[in-house]
């Protein structure tokens, strides 16, 4: 009976309590022995909690983290920032380019020349004109300023002098003074220019011009036997004998084009970053809109790399064509008609990765924005740069479109395709670049395994 029971009995019973095979989960008796550790309570030590060298690595690599994070935000502000900072802190560095053109050739043309020439200032500087070269007259000089050919002149009006001498000799109730000169200036072309250093200081020197003026002429009529009978009927022929008017050639007329010239430029290129970057509520930067799908999605480190950069270039143009839209819509909406910018991000990110995305895109705002606020022709020459930024060129492009300043929409369109060529070539090659260094991490990290096999 009692051999036939022992035959029954599974062979594993027989055995001694010793180690059964890992692959069946079951745990050793040398493991049972071993004491169980309770998990580390969380949230239970201070910063500086002594004897504990868990707590103290973290410390040291926090600081590290923190200190090294603040130097670099601080060298970005004196690298960076300054660049903002020098565009505006001597404006102007050299006077603009403004021209004064006698269509009168008499003595009031004369006088206002040789007056008006010597005034120049570090804002504005005049230079004579002959009037030969603008057979068309006064429509053709504007034609030039528009053109860009200077920033603002000054146009004595042929017959000038013969109407005040008219208006001495038979005093004229209607003579106006302010038909002698016109200021033409272009405030479509740059609005800070036009409002802080062209009108106010050719302002100043029209007003100075026209004072020196009255004072010579009025020791030259003091003797005048007509001179009680044209202070009577027309003062203002002594009183102010020449004066002039403004004419605005391209008014900055929507101020709603601010947004999409300047600011709006800024908004653009951070919703360009969003596309790159998604903020988190709790954690400042967290994962790339694009970097982030591809590495959840896991074909960051699966598509091949011909796959991968198809992917980034088709993804980014089609996200950046609906950003262009609708942010285009939004100037439609608000009564302004334009366009958009921003490819970079898309190349850079792959060799920054996220963590230095945010340093690269304050360095592109602020040179870019530097730019744009007044006339490179205004700034040190170190800003020339600036003629190849994509920020002056889509505000210039702007400009055309919406006020009509002079048409460069082919060479400011030209830059901008050659930005996009740019990031179209430099991304394959960074995309090659990381690629390398994720299939040198991978073979180093597959060693240890290789090994243990």
């Amino acid at each position: 009976m009692s051999l036939s029971t022992s035959k029954t009995l599974p062979v594993s019973d027989l055995r001694p309590n010793v180690k059964k095979d890992e692959s069946e989960g079951t745990p050793s008796a040398s493991s049972s022995a071993q004491p169980h550790l309770a998990p580390e309570k969380p949230f239970n030590k201070t910063f500086f909690q002594r004897n504990d060298p868990k707590m103290a690595r973290a410390r040291i690599t926090y600081i590290k983290g923190y200190v090294g994070g603040t130097a670099l935000v601080i060298v970005t502000i004196f690298a960076v920032f300054s660049i903002y900072w020098g565009a505006l802190w001597r404006i102007p560095c050299r006077p603009l380019d403004t021209w004064i053109v006698d269509f009168d050739g008499g003595n009031v043309g004369l006088a206002v020349v040789q007056t008006l020439s010597t005034m120049s200032s570090n804002d504005i500087q005049w230079a004579t004109i002959p009037a030969s070269q603008f057979p068309e007259g006064i429509d053709q000089l504007a034609h030039e300023i528009v053109d860009e050919a200077a920033w603002a002149a000054v146009a004595i009006n042929i017959g000038s002098s013969r109407a005040l001498e008219a208006s001495l000799l038979n005093p004229n109730a209607s003579y106006d003074s302010s038909s002698v000169m016109i200021l033409l200036a272009d405030e479509g072309r740059n609005e800070n220019a036009y409002r802080n250093l062209i009108r106010p200081t050719a302002q100043t020197q029209l007003d100075a011009t026209s004072t020196i003026f009255a004072a010579q002429l009025a020791k030259q009529i003091a003797n005048l036997s007509t001179l009680p009978q044209l202070m009577a009927m027309s003062p203002q022929t002594v009183v102010k004998p020449i004066s002039y008017t403004i004419k605005n050639l391209v008014p900055f007329s929507q101020p709603v084009a601010t947004a999409a010239t300047f600011v709006g430029l800024i908004y653009v290129l951070i919703l360009s970053f969003f596309i790159v970057v998604n903020f988190d509520v709790l954690i400042l930067i967290r994962k790339m809109i694009g970097w982030g799908a591809r590495e959840v999605s896991g074909l960051e480190k699966t598509l091949t790399y011909r796959s991968i950069v198809t992917l980034r270039l088709i993804s980014c143009f089609i996200d950046y064509f609906f950003v262009a839209l609708f942010y285009s819509l939004l100037n439609i909406a608000f009564k302004l008609d334009v366009f958009r910018n921003g490819l970079a991000l898309e190349s850079v990110i792959t060799i920054l990765k996220p963590r230095f995305i945010p340093f690269f895109m304050i360095l592109w705002v602020i040179a870019n924005v530097a730019v744009c606020v007044y006339p490179i022709d205004t700034l040190p020459r170190v800003y020339r740069y600036g003629y190849a930024a994509p920020f002056y060129n889509v505000s210039r492009s702007i400009r055309t479109i919406a006020f009509g300043t002079k048409n460069n929409l082919a060479l400011n369109f030209g830059v901008l395709i050659a930005w996009v060529a740019i990031s179209c070539v430099t991304l394959p090659i960074f995309q090659w670049y990381s690629r390398r260094k994720q299939i040198a991490e991978a073979e180093q990290a597959s060693k240890p395994r290789e090994v243990q096999a």
